[in-house]
């Protein structure tokens, strides 16, 4: 009964390091996607007025740039998937990856070649433990991007991007990322970076406050069209990638918030459940003694 007794303390012990370990990390999280969602709340206005214009700019410029026109053959494609440095985030890792996996596999149905470019170090763990090819990784800054990061991101897919396919480039490129809806939803979802679908796509993917089925305004481009797409397009791209990064860094937050109250739930129900059987356990022990008391005591009684 003792040494029961021993390992049930132990465990008690043991669970309620872990708990404390789990409370901290929560309330870390719950203090950081405050500030998280509210970046992602204030990059909206300026992801706004950028897709507004270049909304305009392609409903009423007959311009062909190689950024939003679709090629005739799209023979590859490449995939941006954002995932977190670190786990411990529910199933917030596990649940982009198998997006980016349903994109792949539709891609490939389609007999498209696939590039993969990868943002986090959970996306770089899955395809090294299977050994899998891709083209780029970026790390260390999932759960507070920078914008630095976003556009170092940015001018590679661009690069690749206007490579000739003969020399590795891409017809297509998609990112998959989690979309931060409120505290207890968030979901992966995908969107095509590049040729630009700005009219049909940003209503449904973009941040909060998009534009949707508003008239557009009626802009002057000085000094020409194609000039301006030329400087407006890259930034554009770094402004969705930036985006789409705050998008990720609020849900990672908001995910590991959530499994880290549950992992502290589940250590005081274990608590309650180990300081139980070590209770019964002690009392076991103590009515074992007194029944050997009152045995030895008999039979002394009985010997005289």
């Amino acid at each position: 009964m003792g040494a029961q007794i021993r390992v049930y303390r132990q465990r008690i012990r043991s669970v309620s390091a872990t708990k404390k370990i789990t409370r901290a990390m929560e309330l870390m999280a719950a203090s950081r996607v405050i500030k998280a969602r509210q970046r992602v709340l204030e990059s909206a206005p300026y992801t706004h007025a950028l897709t507004r214009a270049l909304s305009a700019l392609a409903t009423y410029s007959n311009h062909e740039h190689p950024l939003t026109t679709q090629a005739e053959e799209v023979r590859r494609a490449g995939v941006l998937i954002i995932t977190a440095d670190r786990g411990l985030a529910g199933g917030y890792n596990a649940n982009a990856l198998k997006e980016s996996e349903r994109l792949i596999e539709k891609l490939k149905g389609e007999g498209k070649e696939v590039t993969a470019y990868l943002v986090g170090r959970r996306a770089v763990s899955y395809y090294k433990f299977r050994h899998r090819e891709y083209a780029a990784e970026w790390t260390g800054f999932t759960e507070k991007p920078t914008i630095e990061a976003a556009r170092e991101i940015g001018e590679r897919l661009v690069d690749d991007f206007n490579v000739d396919y003969d020399e590795g480039g891409h017809d297509e490129l998609h990112i998959v990322y989690t979309r931060f809806n409120t505290m207890v939803n968030q979901e992966p979802r995908v969107l095509r970076l590049l040729p630009m679908e700005v009219v049909d796509d940003y209503d449904s993917d973009s941040v909060e406050g998009g534009p949707g089925d508003e008239a557009l305004p009626l802009y002057s481009f000085e000094p020409s069209s194609e000039e301006v797409l030329d400087a407006i397009l890259p930034k554009y791209v770094v402004s969705r990638i930036w985006t789409c990064l705050l998008s990720a860094s609020a849900s990672e937050l908001a995910a590991r918030q959530r499994a880290m109250k549950s992992a502290t739930d589940n250590a005081d129900e274990l608590i309650k459940k180990y300081t139980r059987l070590a209770n019964e356990a002690r009392q076991a022990e103590i009515t074992q003694e007194i029944s050997e008391i009152v045995g030895g005591a008999s039979a002394l009684a009985e010997s005289k």
